[in-house]
């Protein structure tokens, strides 16, 4: 993989900000109870009721963005059941902890969400699952699941917890994917890969390297300054390098009560990026903006 400098060229505004929603959990179920013993705090059991679901946050997200005027990318996970891991994965905790919010593209009410978005302009991709990385059957499989739902193809591409090996871009270029945007770091923020996305030797396929995630932000609940201070820092570096910046924030991260003080950072990103007049959107519409040649299918 190359650095694509010349793709900052045809993005309009003086940088770009891509904006992307990692769909892991979007139910709170009995891992809260796990979360609660490990922090030693109760606070995590405080929304754990019947209907009250705190990581619903579609609504929200799209109200926010809907009043700059952006659009974004939520990359959805179709995983398989912990039976079908390896034997060894069945006897750790965390496994079963995490399986517990497994949720099923296909039933209500996701299957209404998917394409809801969808007509509304917000792009739908994949996030695969960590198998799936090194998996192109189950990779190719959790896609078609996926694509069932939405109605047509997909073109990008997250894996769940980053997880990347050798052959992975291989795999998703079989499959017919555009773009990935897993290449990253969840423990530190910074252009660590480059300012630009990457490509290979046709340029036919591109990487988003992420530049931030949210959990690796400052806490914005202890401290806001610091918190803000980051994202403008990295805005500014955008700006002079004229930067594709991409950033991750989990849906899960909007609820004001689980995670205070993340859902108006989030507001402050949106708005500093386009007050300093940067393209914001999308890893899929940023493609099909500029003059890759790589434009998404339309549903």
């Amino acid at each position: 993989m190359q650095s694509l400098s010349k793709f900052a060229a045809s993005v309009p505004g003086e940088f770009a900000l891509c904006l992307t929603h990692d769909v892991d959990r979007p139910f709170k179920t009995y891992q809260a109870v796990y979360d609660a013993v490990r922090e030693r705090s109760i606070d995590r059991l405080r929304d754990l009721r019947p209907g009250v679901n705190p990581y619903w946050q579609f609504e929200t997200i799209t109200d926010i963005e809907d009043r700059f005027g952006v659009r974004s990318a939520f990359y959805f996970l179709t995983e398989p059941p912990l039976w079908a891991h390896e034997p060894r994965s069945w006897f750790r905790l965390k496994n079963w902890i995490e399986h517990l919010g497994r949720y099923d593209l296909t039933a209500s009410p996701i299957r209404g969400v998917i394409p809801d978005l969808d007509d509304r302009g917000w792009e739908i991709g994949l996030h695969g699952s960590r198998r799936a990385a090194s998996d192109p059957e189950r990779f190719a499989a959790e896609k078609r699941v996926l694509e069932s739902v939405l109605g047509h193809e997909v073109r990008g591409c997250r894996h769940h917890h980053m997880t990347l090996d050798e052959r992975t871009w291989d795999h998703h270029r079989a499959a017919g994917l555009t773009y990935d945007a897993t290449l990253g770091d969840a423990d530190s923020v910074g252009f660590q890969h480059g300012y630009y996305p990457l490509t290979d030797d046709d340029g036919r396929f591109l990487v988003f390297p992420l530049t931030a995630m949210e959990v690796a932000l400052p806490d914005p609940s202890d401290r806001p300054g610091d918190a803000r201070a980051t994202v403008d820092r990295l805005l500014e570096t955008a700006a002079r390098h004229d930067a594709v910046m991409t950033v991750l924030w989990h849906p899960r991260y909007f609820s004001e009560t689980e995670f205070p003080g993340y859902r108006s950072l989030y507001r402050y990103l949106l708005r500093r990026a386009v007050e300093a007049d940067a393209w914001v959107g999308s890893p899929g519409e940023l493609i099909a903006l500029t003059d890759r040649n790589v434009p998404l299918q339309s549903g």
